[in-house]
């Protein structure tokens, strides 16, 4: 029996969503890439299913963090502040391409003293987004991140964003696990990065000992 818990409707991902701004995307093509949909039609997704990935906002002392969380998980939003103490997090399930998926949501304190704490919470974060004012768009080039507008107080944007974020961890899951599982062939090589073509592959030069 599964300690998780069941996957709610609206957070089944069948199509990868779109990013906000092709200027700043980690990824612009409008597909899943082809081997993850293969693998999750024929059910070769591995320990993806059963793995907790986890997310971390990060951001100065009152932006918005835990409203952005908060927003998003419980669909509401609280006018009174009150500052993070520490580390919080949120637990979602997703349904990715008929594949459950489970994100933590790291919710840090903005404030110096707290920035010790929130740094051991990086370790092993696939996927890490910054809340950010001005020249965004420019930032987010440089840290080969994401720029989303987003509004904890209407909820525009948020939904989507964090399906974007849910989606690019699942595929990039998905994909190092075909690697790991050796379903991939000898010598061909998985390389990701910030470009339009995010994942490329390559085929090392066989050589010939005996010539």
């Amino acid at each position: 029996m599964s300690v998780l818990p069941p996957v709610r409707k609206d957070r089944i991902i069948s199509q990868l969503p779109k990013c906000f701004n092709k200027g700043a995307a980690l990824k612009t093509e409008d597909e899943f890439h082809g081997k993850v949909k293969t693998a999750c039609l024929q059910q070769r997704t591995g320990t993806v299913g059963f793995k907790i990935s986890k997310v971390i906002v990060v951001g100065d002392l009152a932006v918005g963090k835990t409203c952005l969380i908060n927003r998003f998980c419980k669909d509401v939003f609280d006018k009174n502040y009150k500052a993070t103490i520490g580390v919080d997090f949120e637990m979602e399930r997703f349904e990715v391409l008929g594949v459950p998926f489970s994100l933590q949501l790291w919710d840090t304190a903005g404030q110096e003293r707290f920035k010790c704490i929130a740094s051991t919470y990086y370790r092993g974060s696939p996927a890490q987004y910054t809340l950010i004012e001005q020249d965004a768009i420019k930032l987010a080039d440089q840290m080969k991140a994401e720029y989303w507008a987003v509004s904890a107080l209407s909820g525009e944007n948020v939904r989507e964003f964090f399906f974007r974020v849910a989606s690019l961890t699942f595929e990039a899951n998905v994909l190092a696990e075909l690697e790991k599982s050796g379903s991939r062939r000898i010598g061909e090589v998985v390389q990701i990065n910030s470009n339009s073509n995010m994942y490329a592959t390559s085929k090392k030069k066989q050589t010939n000992c005996c010539q």
